[in-house]
């Protein structure tokens, strides 16, 4: 299967070497094909969490990435990115800690994207997540994932579709975890400044129940068995909606987003729905969020949802605040508070609340 995967973009590559060089495209130089993207956040952060020998944990955390993008030609686009944070699959942070050691840095994306029509594009290799959240929330993928396979994407008036074929794990003989996704919805113009993007999705793991966790052997909520490997298979529905308009000159969205586990009969839901008001982008702007979750403990894969809401995982709810200022078009502050109950499956339910203040800075 992951030889269908990798071998996408070599056949699109063929399709491509095949159509005649434009002549501007002769004449443009490689620097004008490339441009360098990258940020730098940093951050402080308090946990205070319930039950935790009753003391507060403070410390100081960054993130810093890097990348390139390049046009290879008039329809295909490769993007290459470091990023701090050494493997972990869902958080680029490290800490200050460790007597200044030198921090873990890693391969963040790898991928191509070709805009074969102007219906249809196609991506392959280590990718941003192709697939849409509404409101951006972490209910099911974490805003760090970046899965690692083939996808594509259809735009076509008001309908859209996504679909991912993404190994997961590569093990001996034919026990690869791999994980298909696809979903479908509309974007529905309501007036001059309104629009409302709805649809419904499907994604499933293979070869999930009785293999170790996909990632450092922790389940992060899910059920295991004796042995620590997953007692269930995760394939589930989903359903999404968001809505856009304006109020005066501010920006304001509403979402929800609930997924269940047909694989398991308890514990099998997580839902999500909130609102924004105001877009952070320019000097000047400000946007104020909100967002309540309930993931239950086998509704999803703990390993790739969002990694700070409960302390990561499922078997948490809760509440999320976001607020966010630009002092400059490139310089942001923030700030994110987590209020979130954890535990309630395992029979120990506590409070967890987290603290997050950033400053941001960003260029491109």
């Amino acid at each position: 299967m992951k030889s269908i995967i990798w071998a996408l973009p070599v056949v699109g590559a063929t399709v491509l070497l095949s159509t005649p060089v434009h002549a501007a495209e002769e004449s443009a130089s490689w620097a004008d094909r490339i441009s360098l993207y990258g940020d730098l956040r940093l951050r402080y952060e308090d946990i205070d969490e319930e039950g935790s020998g009753g003391a507060e944990r403070d410390r100081e955390r960054g993130r810093a990435r890097i990348g390139l993008k390049a046009d290879v030609s008039p329809n295909v686009k490769v993007t290459m990115g470091l990023a701090t944070g050494g493997d972990n699959p869902v958080s680029r942070n490290v800490s200050a800690d460790s007597g200044f050691s030198t921090k873990d840095i890693g391969i963040e994306l790898f991928y191509v994207d070709w805009r074969a029509t102007d219906y249809l594009t196609v991506y392959a290799g280590k990718m941003k997540n192709p697939l849409f959240k509404a409101g951006g929330v972490p209910l099911v993928w974490d805003s760090d994932l970046n899965p690692e396979g083939a996808a594509a994407s259809i735009s076509s008036g008001m309908f859209f579709a996504n679909a991912g074929l993404f190994t997961v794990e590569e093990r001996n003989g034919d026990d690869d975890s791999m994980l298909y996704a696809v979903q479908g919805g509309i974007k529905l113009g309501l007036g001059d400044s309104s629009k409302l993007t709805a649809g419904l999705g499907y994604f499933a793991y293979t070869n999930t129940a009785g293999y170790e966790p996909f990632y450092d052997g922790a389940a992060n909520g899910n059920s295991v068995d004796a042995n620590g490997d997953y007692l269930y298979e995760y394939k589930n529905t989903e359903a999404f909606a968001q809505f856009d308009t304006r109020f005066g000159d501010w920006p304001f969205q509403v979402y929800a987003h609930y997924t269940v586990n047909g694989e398991v009969d308890v514990e099998d839901t997580a839902f999500a729905y909130g609102a924004k008001f105001g877009s952070a982008k320019k000097e000047g702007s400000q946007q104020f969020s909100y967002t309540y979750q309930d993931i239950e403990a086998d509704a999803v894969v703990g390993t790739f949802n969002d990694s700070d809401f409960g302390g990561g995982g499922t078997d948490s709810s809760g509440h999320m605040l976001k607020y966010k200022y630009m002092l400059r078009d490139t310089i942001g502050l923030g700030g994110t508070l987590f209020i979130n109950k954890i535990d309630r499956f395992q029979g120990t339910e506590h409070d967890f609340n987290r603290l997050q203040l950033d400053v941001e800075f960003k260029f491109n």
